[in-house]
């Protein structure tokens, strides 16, 4: 069971006598979160000096709300990244870069080693890359891109006419 957020004065303070619940929408994470608090606030006006029923009760309302978290995701995140087998080349580098752009302030130094430690150590790309010293990430992705049209190439042959 995890710990309640609220302080102990909070937990332990009791809702005035003859309190009714007033009915609210729940916050489901699909609507504007700033509205929510507006509506709340006006069900609650005659409520609103008491700062522990406001906490405990504004609680109630909330069916979900991660969604309008946002959750830093760091560089090495990046790791997590790999080129599914059936994936193809160009889309594997279109989720990376994907995930890339999420991330601010991300080191390319870090993201062309992920994007490198993606690739399967068979694919000709990886071997290509670890045989580069210092190769950027802008220069990587231009290796792939040149992979992919080889790689498009080669399909296009083999496919059965």
């Amino acid at each position: 069971m995890s710990k309640s957020p609220f302080t102990d004065e909070i937990e332990q303070a009791k809702p005035p006598g003859k309190f009714n619940l007033p009915h609210f929408t729940s916050f489901k994470g699909d609507k504007d979160p700033d509205r929510h608090l507006k509506h709340y606030r006006s069900t609650m006006v005659l409520y609103r000096n008491n700062d522990a029923l406001m906490c405990k009760i504004f609680a109630t309302t909330l069916q979900e709300y991660s969604s309008y978290r946002s959750i830093k995701k760091k560089s090495d995140h990046l790791f997590n990244v790999k080129k599914n087998p059936k994936e193809l080349l160009r889309d594997y580098v279109k989720r990376f870069k994907a995930e890339k752009a999420k991330i601010v302030g991300c080191d390319d130094s870090i993201a062309s080693a992920a994007f490198q430690k993606g690739l399967p150590a068979d694919h000709p790309l990886f071997g290509e890359m670890i045989m580069k010293e210092d190769l950027t990430l802008a220069n990587s992705f231009a290796l792939a891109d040149k992979h992919t049209l080889w790689d498009e190439a080669w399909r296009a042959d083999k496919a059965p006419e």
